[in-house]
């Protein structure tokens, strides 16, 4: 199969990632179906659309109608087969509890045509722990989205030793052509590129604020203000490329013994779970949030990852 002959897209959780997955298929064209356990969650789903193409036609990148055509032209359903049945490729996003995504991959397994290929959104689990729940693990690999899907422009595309080179260039050329900027992992390991980088950074973090070294706050600050925007533009081999490798070392070589490198989760992380403090979704976490506050931080930062986005088209263009 090539991506060229991809028409039907099935969408499996509706959720934080799932409807911004099925928004930017439908709204490069092609025929998406969303599945999700209830109605509520399917007709939030249109909301969260509307508001997400809203915010991007009122930036330029989206038409004025897509806000109003997109969500009404996807098929929504709370039966998985109405989802999946006649889908050429499908992507689940549902929560990431291994046993339940297996259990959903051997359903999908059996209600897909054989040529269908089955990609899951999970930023935790090996593809191949949920390919040896269906007879086709040549046709089973991950897409890891970045939140929010529909703003952040790459996908980790992760296969396992058992997904086929025809699979994996397939998918490489539906979210190219989608607009995505795909990265293909060579193998598969725990974390995928993105969430190894974006962790060790957390452990750093929790570990400052644990020690007294600094609140949460001054730490936001830091990055914000220094290497933050640097890493906007230019990832962190060009960073130290331009700074030169000399001057790296001399600094790798007097830090590297000193950095957090405990293998046990954070306590203070622990606790906040705990304590319910689990950020946006429960009022507060390291801050306190209203709904006003939360809703300002959304737009923050789609704000300016679409502004990004615009500097990046426009640079890539000039070239």
């Amino acid at each position: 199969m090539s991506f060229e002959s991809i028409r039907k897209i099935g969408v499996v959780g509706a959720g934080l990632m799932g409807h911004g997955i099925a928004q930017e298929f439908a709204l490069a064209g092609y025929d998406v179906s969303l599945h999700d356990i209830s109605e509520d969650l399917l007709q939030q789903a249109r909301v969260n659309m509307r508001r997400n193409l809203g915010i991007m036609a009122d930036a330029g990148m989206a038409s004025k109608e897509a806000a109003d055509v997109v969500p009404e032209s996807i098929g929504m359903s709370t039966h998985l087969g109405d989802a999946v049945v006649e889908a050429d490729y499908v992507v689940e996003a549902i929560t990431e509890d291994l046993a339940l995504k297996q259990r959903v991959f051997a359903e999908m397994d059996w209600l897909c045509p054989m040529q269908t290929i089955i990609a899951s959104n999970t930023s935790t689990f090996m593809p191949s722990s949920l390919a040896s729940a269906t007879g086709r693990p040549d046709k089973v690999l991950v897409t890891h989205y970045f939140n929010p899907p529909h703003f952040v422009p790459l996908v980790e595309v992760v296969r396992h030793a058992g997904t086929s080179e025809e699979t994996f260039d397939t998918v490489m050329g539906l979210l190219t052509s989608v607009g995505k900027r795909p990265v293909g992992l060579k193998k598969e390991v725990p974390g995928f590129i993105g969430n190894r980088l974006q962790f060790a950074l957390l452990r750093e973090c929790l570990s400052l604020v644990e020690n007294g070294v600094a609140s949460p706050q001054d730490i936001d600050a830091v990055v914000k203000n220094s290497f933050g925007r640097r890493l906007a533009v230019a990832g962190p081999f060009e960073v130290f490329d331009a700074a030169g490798w000399d001057t790296i070392l001399a600094i790798l070589t007097e830090l590297a013994p000193d950095l957090e490198a405990t293998d046990e989760a954070s306590a203070l992380a622990v606790e906040n779970v705990q304590q319910g403090r689990l950020g946006l979704k429960s009022g507060s976490g390291f801050y306190d949030w209203t709904p006003e506050s939360a809703q300002g931080l959304r737009e923050r930062i789609a704000g300016a990852l679409m502004e990004i986005e615009r500097w990046s088209r426009d640079d890539d263009g000039a070239n």
